[in-house]
């Protein structure tokens, strides 16, 4: 009785811990999330949402969309040069704005960045659950868990990236649909993650890819399964790849819209898309088509708190360890599959980017939907040294300091996310400030526009204040004009660069600073020691 009691305090408790886990998530999003700026995409976003809504209500009621004037500022869906962008998240989001928001852009971005939080969270949710059934144990998904919320990067694009956190949930949700599906192969476990892997390819058309590992995954399922079970994996995998693709095609309007010949030719424009912009890599400044093999694979590393790679090698060589061992045997469990799983998501992405040069850029944003397979690794690689110090006692003091070295980088992520609140999009993990500043871009997406245009109004009283910001970023003085109050938005007039009362720049595409004929520098914005944002007063002004 007394082990009985024991048991069911545990489970109870572990609810509790569970439960305020992401109870203190979601109050932490309620708190946080007003206090971002508008980002370089989300405008854009917003409006392929809005194309793809418009479509949907010609068909509906095309007279009605006809005398509204508002309709008229939107493109149609076939001449819209982003019309081929996922909307899965962008276009219930526009639906919600025009129901709640009114025109108010204030409250619209408000509105928007707790809705990309909300899916943020979706996905740690997944990503517990998968390290959950992993380890057998709430601990290790917890761990998980509190891993990707606290890498300060994550952390603060969490509330403004509608395109690669969103992504990179809504992945994480998919493979964890299928790993339930694995489990246990039924017809509504198949629809269930038919619907996910459709939610994921209509934010970014590369989801397909789970269409792959899902027929790979069940056919590896069905090798290790008894004969009478087979068929019904083959059956499930049928019934999943035609939900799947039907629901795919339901939730973006674009694919309905264009006849095959125009979708075929966007998709050769999707799997290499024409970005014309450069980065700063090492202090030089490349075209986005034009950068090393080595781009991605560094930018992982300088961005991640260290301890968390460390660990990810420790799980990673773990791994290879075992295969070296045990070889196919190692797959005959469901935990060797799932590892198998979890390693192919993490390299193959990086290793299709190496090989086969598709244009990325803005770091490895393009790639942030494998962080959760790092942070998996993560977990393995502590999770087998405390494995292997319970059996052999002369591992424990080698366990416990890897332990703690995870436990510490936790901690210091999380007073860096504290500290350098809102810009944690600037965060670099092993990098010395100086050397930062000089050879890697920093707030690319514009964010610190915000609290430059929120200290220009704040200590200038004059009715009309002008204001400028050098290209690339010039729109960027606009953009996060939206999201300030309606008072403080009639205050700003927005000139060029003779006619400007202020001069905000982020040094986008720049390596060195802004000679001092630019006009006198009043403000500036760092964070960690890195200067990410300088407002100039002009001259004479």
């Amino acid at each position: 009785m007394p082990d009985l009691f024991r048991f069911r305090f545990f489970k109870s408790g572990s609810q509790w811990i569970v439960g305020g886990f992401f109870g203190i998530l979601l109050g932490l999003g309620l708190w946080l999330h007003d206090d971002y700026g508008v980002s370089w995409d989300e405008p854009n976003n917003h409006l392929n949402g809005l194309v793809s809504a418009k479509y949907l209500a010609q068909l509906v009621a095309p007279e009605l969309v006809a005398r509204q004037a508002s309709s008229r500022l939107i493109p149609d869906i076939q001449k819209f040069a982003d019309a081929d962008h996922g909307v899965a998240f962008e276009l219930p989001l526009a639906l919600l704005s025009f129901v709640f928001t009114h025109g108010d852009s204030q409250a619209f971005y408000r509105l928007r960045h707790f809705c990309i939080f909300l899916v943020f969270v979706l996905g740690v949710w997944a990503l517990y659950q998968l390290a959950k059934q992993r380890f057998e144990s709430w601990h290790w998904g917890l761990l998980a868990a509190g891993l990707l919320v606290l890498s300060p990067r994550f952390f603060a694009e969490s509330f403004y990236n509608g395109k690669d956190i969103v992504y990179m949930a809504l992945f994480t949700l998919a493979l964890y649909t299928l790993t339930r599906l694995l489990q246990r192969p039924t017809l509504g476990r198949a629809v269930i993650h038919g619907l996910a892997t459709a939610l994921a390819v209509d934010v970014r058309v590369q989801g397909l890819l789970l269409l792959l590992v899902s027929v790979l995954m069940l056919g590896l399922e069905a090798r290790y399964r008894a004969p009478a079970e087979r068929g019904q994996l083959l059956r499930v995998g049928g019934i999943y790849s035609v939900a799947a693709l039907t629901l795919t095609v339901l939730g973006w309007p674009y694919l309905w819209a264009l006849p095959w010949k125009d979708l075929l030719a966007a998709t050769k424009r999707i799997n290499q898309y024409p970005w014309h912009g450069r980065v700063v890599y090492f202090g030089r400044v490349l075209p986005g088509t034009q950068l090393p093999w080595h781009y991605i694979p560094t930018w992982i590393i300088i961005t991640t708190p260290l301890p968390y790679i460390l660990a990810t090698l420790a799980g990673v060589t773990a791994w290879m360890w075992e295969i070296s061992q045990r070889g196919r045997a190692s797959l005959s469990t469901f935990a060797g599959r799932l590892d198998l799983l979890f390693v192919s998501w993490l390299l193959v992405p990086v290793l299709l980017v190496i090989v086969l040069r598709p244009v990325v850029y803005d770091g490895w944003r393009h790639l942030y939907f494998i962080y959760p397979a790092l942070v998996l690794l993560a977990v393995r690689g502590v999770h087998t040294l405390i494995t292997i110090a319970r059996q052999r006692p002369q591992w424990r003091p080698l366990a416990m300091g890897a332990f703690l070295v995870v436990i510490f980088g936790m901690v210091h992520a999380a007073w860096r996310i504290v500290r350098d609140h809102p810009h944690q999009q600037t965060y670099f993990s092993i990098l010395p400030p100086s050397y930062a500043q000089r050879n890697f871009d920093l707030d690319y997406w514009g964010l610190s526009y915000r609290q430059g245009l929120e200290w220009v109004l704040a200590h200038d009283q004059a009715p009309n204040i002008s204001v400028y910001s050098p290209w690339p970023s010039g729109h960027l003085v606009y953009t996060n004009s939206l999201i300030l109050p309606p008072t403080d938005r009639a205050r700003l007039r927005f000139a060029n660069y003779r006619n400007a009362d202020y001069i905000l720049t982020n040094y986008r595409y720049r390596t060195q600073y802004f000679p001092d004929t630019i006009g006198r520098e009043v403000h500036t914005i760092r964070v960690n020691g890195v200067r990410i944002l300088s407002v100039f007063r002009r001259t004479g002004q």
